[in-house]
């Protein structure tokens, strides 16, 4: 099995790494070629160059037509039976799409959207959740298995994508009550190592406390998932609630957040940064005296 890997972003650099220490991986195309430096195996000339020498194609990009700009590129050089999939985050409805689109030419297609962050994508150890048929799914597992732990088939092609939209939900909820009870316990006058260290154990942790609150104690906000792509992530979760009648405070509070913060240029720091916002609630309060 011979895989192509294209979107080499903070999260596909170490998949298509990975990919190559299972043996997988036969070469790369990025957007911008420079981001292919480092990685293992060949650096295609173009999508359709990678398509021709390749049995499955994995795309990690950035947005939907993205995601259908490649997949139009792709299908005139596909070889016969070729499996794509996809592990960017994406509308449910553009998956169908693209399948529909491969299957017309006879590829298949799964919706394989990932989370664990950055760290998950460097340790082989992300969560997958897929969209597509049984069979599909079965035949992609050395490939998810190689860049995964957990990996599921959510349902029919699109419920990977639904699932994703989801999780980007509750990130959002998650990340905001971090960053308020952070500033808090700062506003409290704790010291917030000790309490990152106690409540990373306690019923309130969460896997964006125990990685994101330190980048908030030290007020550097690394991008990991960065607060463009997550209001892009939100604003897709926006339309698909739509479609159901829902507006979802959640989102919306999320949203208005990250428009503070990408108009104030942070649009490229890790979602952690929403903290910048948290803090001057407490900025008209005096620390407790302490004896």
């Amino acid at each position: 099995m011979k895989v192509g890997f294209i979107g080499l972003g903070a999260m596909g650099q170490h998949m298509a790494h990975n990919l190559h220490d299972a043996g997988l991986l036969a070469g790369v195309w990025n957007r911008t070629p420079a981001r292919s430096a480092g990685i293992p195996g060949r650096c295609y000339g173009s999508v359709a160059e990678l398509a021709a020498d390749c049995d499955v194609v994995v795309l990690c990009v950035s947005a939907d037509a993205a995601v259908l700009e490649v997949i139009g590129a792709l299908i005139p050089a596909l070889r016969p039976g070729a499996l794509v999939i996809d592990c960017s985050t994406v509308a449910a409805d553009t998956a169908r799409l693209a399948a529909a689109r491969l299957a017309e030419v006879g590829a298949e297609f799964l919706d394989c959207p990932v989370s664990g962050g950055v760290e998950g994508a460097k340790n082989a150890s992300l969560a997958i959740m897929c969209g597509g048929a049984p069979a599909v799914f079965e035949r992609a597992q050395p490939v998810l298995a190689a860049i995964g732990r957990t990996i599921v088939l959510m349902g029919p092609t699109g419920a990977g994508q639904a699932t994703k939209a989801t999780n980007q939900i509750l990130c959002a909820g998650v990340i905001e009550a971090v960053a308020e009870a952070l500033a808090f316990a700062q506003a409290e006058g704790l010291p917030l190592d000790r309490v990152i260290d106690i409540l990373g154990k306690g019923a309130g942790s969460s896997w964006y406390f125990v990685h994101r609150a330190p980048y908030m104690a030290r007020g550097a906000f690394p991008a990991g998932f960065r607060v463009a792509l997550h209001d892009k992530d939100l604003r897709i979760c926006r339309e698909m609630a739509a479609r159901h009648g829902a507006t979802l405070p959640v989102i919306e509070s999320a949203l208005a957040d990250y428009a503070r913060l990408r108009a104030a240029g942070h649009g490229d720091e890790d979602i952690s940064a929403v903290f910048r916002l948290k803090t001057p609630l407490f900025a008209a309060a005096e620390p407790p005296a302490r004896d």
